[in-house]
């Protein structure tokens, strides 16, 4: 299969060449546009479970990326506290949400964390079910990107579903622990 839009950090652009009266920043409705259109032709046209799975897999490939050409280039991670600290202040820093996390096990890769004023739902009307799949891959992308190690991530709470916050649990894929996969750090 040959492939014409495969994702490249460079597909980002020069921003401050391409929009100097404009500049890098756009308003959370038209993000949301795209986003939500984008899932509505996918769901249309594979169904809903398949549609998740693409944003999920988007979303996992925006994470890994996101880590290696905007967290890793920020800072020098020397423990886990390091890493947890770049990651708030950079999805602070773009305007993505206020991430802080509730619960970690370093012993057995699980991690709750929660994400408010996040970038994708927050101020939406409620549903019955949570929508932050894209938000999911994402975090699994950083986690994996990090650890060395791939992660399942679900989210348990969103905005959609009447919470104020949108809350995410993270846990070593098992294929990994069953591995016994040593938490190692590797490049993407």
């Amino acid at each position: 299969m040959t492939q014409r839009y495969k994702f490249n950090w460079d597909l980002l652009g020069d921003i401050a060449e391409g929009r100097p009266n404009l500049g890098p920043m756009v308003r959370t409705e038209i993000y949301r546009l795209m986003q939500f259109s984008f899932r509505d032709v996918l769901e249309q046209t594979y169904g809903t479970e398949a549609a998740d799975k693409l944003f999920y897999q988007a979303g996992l490939l925006a994470g890994k990326q996101f880590y290696q050409n905007v967290m890793k280039a920020a800072a020098a991670f020397n423990d886990f506290s390091d890493f947890i600290k770049t990651f708030q202040s950079t999805l602070a820093e773009k305007g993505i949400g206020i991430l802080r996390i509730e619960a970690a096990d370093h012993a057995r890769g699980r991690y709750v964390l929660s994400i408010a004023e996040d970038l994708d739902c927050a101020g939406l009307p409620e549903l019955d079910y949570e929508i932050c799949v894209y938000d999911e891959g994402f975090i699994a992308g950083i986690f994996a990107s990090y650890t060395g190690r791939e992660y399942t991530v679900k989210e348990v709470d969103c905005w959609c579903t009447g919470d104020r916050t949108c809350r995410f649990v993270a846990e070593v894929a098992a294929a990994n622990k069953l591995a016994g996969q040593p938490a190692d750090r590797r490049e993407v």
